[in-house]
């Protein structure tokens, strides 16, 4: 460090790109730093989840939960295995050890239910495998209301065939989920008793809808150098074609839907609920995905839906009922502020004992520096600029500048006691106590840097304090290795009578100041 520091007194270009590069660095890193509440964590929980159609709780205990429990309990690193069975569905939680890697276990528990699906029902709906990310929480949630004579199934078709298909194409949005929706459903009303006299059962319709209305592809046709596509079109177009699918034929006579019930185009049962204001609406909730800016993303679907309000069909209110952006940059807000005021009081009390213009400025650089440095670390680290990282930055102000003011002192000592001129006093007291300087740098980053290698969900949320801390702090020294040895050095040419006033003498200040610095001495003394 000493020969880095003489390097820098007598080069200074090399001092000012060194610190240059690492300021450019920090700079676009930080704009491409994510915006969250707090550090992305992974939680090692894998739920898996099968579903049955109108199957028993005990039919989904035993056929599929067991065997599916039995398949997965081999999995290494397994903490916790629950369940939960219930009408026509089950689900599987898999808690893993801390130390397990997220995707490595959920990729272990697909290979495990793969080879068990031959054992399970016929009938089930692919077992569907996935891991618990707190991003998941949306980002934002719409909801759409309008007045009479509009219905709920309207209001969930224009949210399902234009607003969510429109805010899916934005950048980083992951998912639109829709609740409160009621989309449109033909609905079969059989009457039993007819059933009953054909000696059909609810089997035989299902079966006959599924085999008459469809629509299929049925090769290719050559006319000449022309090739066409062929397919069936046999899908219905009103209820009445509906009604006329022939389901059986007995004694000759063709029995049909309609001997057996009638068809309805309807909406299908209320699966959830969305009010908003005691009006029933349709909500609409984003979700970004993983690991994205949630402020960016909020911010783009905030744009598309303004140009989406001025197409709405007319009366249709479009509202954003809760956004995660707002808590967030208020808080992200809030911490820059602190970040900011903190760095100004910084250089502040040190100009006031300073009693020097030029010496807090040079003192002064190195909480910038410093800190716009760190970024490019945080960037590096995938780490976002959340409560915990901002956090780390606010609390290294008061200690990036320490290394500064160690330096400077010496060098302030060695022009006033020892009569060095600027350069040969930089280079002199920086030599003297570089050791110094490197012991308290690195004392405090031994304090620091274990706070990143805590276990457990405490040390996953510290990591990034303890790492941002730690960095911040090794870049502090650098400055004052460099950037502050090589500032003195040219700031301080004829300013030797003012560099006295680190010690409190301030030989030629100011009678006030005299008188103040006096008054401090005493009270130490």
């Amino acid at each position: 460090m000493n020969h880095l520091a003489a390097i820098c007194v007598k080069r200074p270009v090399f001092a000012t790109v060194l610190i240059l590069v690492l300021v450019v660095f920090g700079l676009f890193a930080y704009g491409k730093l994510g915006v969250d509440r707090f550090p992305k964590i992974d939680f090692p929980i894998i739920t898996v989840t099968t579903r049955q159609p109108g199957a028993a709780p005990e039919d989904i205990e035993t056929y599929i939960t067991d065997k599916i429990e039995e398949a997965v309990n081999t999995v290494n690193g397994i903490e916790e295995l629950r369940s939960v069975s219930s009408e026509g569905i089950s689900q599987v939680f898999i808690q893993f050890v801390l130390e397990k890697d997220v995707d490595v276990a959920a990729q272990d528990v697909r290979d495990k239910i793969n080879r068990v699906l031959p054992d399970l029902p016929k009938d089930i709906d692919q077992p569907t495998v996935e891991k618990m990310d707190p991003d998941s929480i949306p980002v934002l949630t719409i909801a759409v209301s309008a007045p009479q004579p509009a219905t709920i199934r309207d209001i969930t078709e224009y949210c399902d065939k234009v607003l969510r298909r429109q805010l899916e194409t934005i950048a980083d949005v992951g998912q639109v989920m829709l609740v409160g929706g009621q989309a449109r459903q033909i609905n079969v009303q059989l009457d039993p008793m007819k059933l009953r006299a054909y000696k059909l059962t609810v089997a035989d319709v299902a079966r006959a809808l599924a085999a008459e209305n469809l629509q299929m592809p049925s090769g290719s046709m050559k006319v000449g150098a022309a090739e066409f596509t062929l397919r069936i079109m046999g899908r219905v177009a009103s209820m009445r074609e509906m009604e006329a699918i022939t389901v059986a034929n007995r004694d000759g006579r063709t029995i049909t839907i309609g001997d057996l019930g009638r068809a309805e185009d309807s909406i299908e049962e209320i699966k959830s609920v969305s009010l908003y204001n005691d009006t029933p609406c349709v909500s609409l909730n984003i979700r970004k995905q993983s690991g994205t800016n949630t402020v960016e993303v909020a911010n783009r679907l905030k744009e598309r839906l303004q140009s989406l309000k001025e197409i709405a069909p007319r009366d249709y209110r479009i509202e954003i009922v809760r956004d995660q952006s707002v808590f967030i940059q208020a808080s992200v807000d809030t911490v820059k502020e602190h970040l900011m005021v903190g760095g100004i009081l910084a250089a502040v009390v040190v100009f006031i004992f300073l009693a020097n213009v030029r010496a807090t400025l040079i003192a002064a650089l190195s909480i910038p520096t410093s800190i716009i440095a760190a970024f490019s670390i945080i960037r590096y680290m995938g780490f976002t600029l959340n409560s915990l990282t901002l956090l780390a930055l606010t609390l290294s102000v008061g200690i990036v500048i320490d290394d500064a003011i160690v330096v400077m002192e010496n060098i302030f000592r060695y022009i006033e006691e020892k009569k060095y001129t600027p350069y040969q006093a930089a280079l002199a007291a920086t030599s003297e106590i570089g050791l110094a300087v490197l012991a308290i740098t690195l004392s405090l980053v031994a304090v620091f840097l274990p706070i990143a290698m805590m276990e457990g969900i405490v040390g996953m949320f510290l990591r990034s304090f303890g790492i941002t801390m730690a960095a911040t702090i090794m870049v502090s020294m650098l400055v004052s290795f460099t950037l502050t040895p090589m500032l003195a050095a040219r700031w301080f040419k004829g300013e030797a009578k003012t560099a006295g006033a680190i010690d409190g003498h301030a030989a030629g200040a100011s009678s006030k100041n005299q008188v103040f610095y006096h008054v401090i001495e005493q009270v130490y003394l």
